[in-house]
Formats: C-alpha cells, structure tokens, sequence
C-alpha cells in the first residue's frame, strides 16, 4: 500500500485537495479533524514551533493516525495536514507532497473561504504569512515533491495523482 503526506500551509487547499481525490474515489483522509487531531496544551512552548495559540497547539491524535497509516485496506491512501508532531510519521509515507502558494493568493483564500474559520483574523492572516517565511521551508525539505496550488483544482489533482501512481 502506498501512502501519501499532503501538506503545506493553511489556504494552500489541502481540504480542497483531499476531499476532490475522495471524490474520486480514492481513500483520502483529512487530519486537520477532531477525529485525527486535538488541541494539546504547551507548558514551556518554543518560540521556533509557533503554535496555534501561546499555550496550546493543534497536533495529530498519534495513536489514531498511526491506526490509519497501519491499516491496508486499500492499494493507496492520501492524508492531508501539517502538525508539529507529524515528524515521527514520515518514515511510513512514500511520497510527501508539499502544496504551495504565492502570499497573495494564500490571503484572498483564507479571507474568503468557508469551510473553515482560521486565518480571517487578522492576527491568524499574520501568523500564516510568517510560516510561509519560516516553516514551508522545513516542508519543503522533507517532502519528495511540490505542486503549486495557484493552478485549477484539477490540475493540481492531476498532476499528484501523476506523481503517485507511477511505478
């Protein structure tokens, strides 16, 4: 079974990605959810994790994602998210992939999407805006591949379903 990291920044269209591929039909999973992820609260945070919050963070649920990637009950699964804990899961993915996006589109897209709340304050906006400058980098040095998402949704899926189904 080949399992497959979708990450990037918020309003790089990761819940956009994994829910076309589920559409599809493929098995997609988005982790940014209370199912895979809970708030976790930080005593003694550092500066560098930039966490949601002063004193917590958003982070993968460790024991139920580790129960999904176990799983093989299908030939390919997709997840989609970024978390601070998502480091001790890369050794189980084939592909990472990281989804990026010019600043100014990231913007017009948290200021008007719908599906989900973060980034329309302006303090959120700011945050997003400084991981661009010191997170994605990180991502981009873990992941095997990159896909601009400033393209339409369908060649963005395209062009990762070309990625991950060769060989």
């Amino acid at each position: 079974m080949k399992r497959i990291l979708i990450t990037g920044m918020s309003g790089t269209g990761k819940s956009t990605v994994i829910g076309e591929l589920a559409a599809r039909g493929y098995k997609a999973v988005d982790l940014d959810s209370d199912e895979f992820s809970e708030w976790m609260a930080i005593t003694d945070p550092d500066p560098d994790d930039f966490p949601v919050e002063p004193d917590r963070d958003w982070v993968w649920r460790e024991d139920r994602v580790q129960e999904l990637l176990s799983a093989e009950d299908t030939d390919i699964l997709f997840v989609s998210g970024t978390a601070q804990n998502m480091g001790k899961f890369l050794p189980l993915f084939d592909h990472v992939i990281l989804l990026s996006a010019p600043p100014a589109i990231i913007t017009e897209r948290l200021a008007t999407r719908t599906n989900n709340p973060y980034g329309k304050d302006p303090q959120e906006m700011a945050r997003v805006l400084i991981l661009i400058d010191t997170i994605e980098p990180l991502l981009r040095k873990i992941a095997t591949h990159e896909v601009d998402t400033s393209v339409h949704i369908n060649e963005v899926v395209a062009g990762i379903l070309g990625l991950c189904l060769k060989g």
